[in-house]
């Protein structure tokens, strides 16, 4: 039993470094992202189903999407990989998600804050913690 669940979880790592690896590697960094706006993406980003995959915050999900939030890879990157992606993510032409409403969910992406530092949280913080 320990030995599938170990095979599991190579296979899931396997795929998510795939799915991480293609999305650095599809288009250099150099256009700057269109002007979208964060509360229609959001909406978008639940209205093409992208949260099915990459969860509602773009924290990614094991082995289906890839964590996109915060800080999402750059604009040029999101763009080519939405439209010609890799792995098992459909692909998403100019007619289905027009790259108005894509850049409304870039800026979505863009919005989401990172969480707090474990250092930050006290149950997390080992300075906090006493023993019985």
């Amino acid at each position: 039993m320990q030995r599938i669940a170990t095979l599991v979880l190579a296979a899931v790592a396997a795929a998510l470094f795939t799915v991480h690896g293609a999305l650095a590697q599809t288009t250099p960094a150099a256009a700057p992202p269109p002007p979208g706006d964060a509360a229609r993406g959001k909406a978008d980003f639940m209205r093409y189903g992208c949260y099915e995959c990459h969860g509602t915050m773009a924290q990614g999900n094991y082995g289906t999407g890839a964590k996109l939030a915060p800080h999402p890879p750059p604009w040029a990157t999101v763009n080519a990989y939405v439209r010609k992606p890799g792995g098992n993510m459909p692909s998403f032409s100019e007619k289905i998600l027009p790259t108005s409403d894509l850049a409304d969910i870039y800026a979505y992406l863009a919005s989401i804050p990172a969480g707090k530092a474990y250092t930050q949280i006290p149950i997390l913080n080992a300075t906090t913690m006493k023993p019985k």
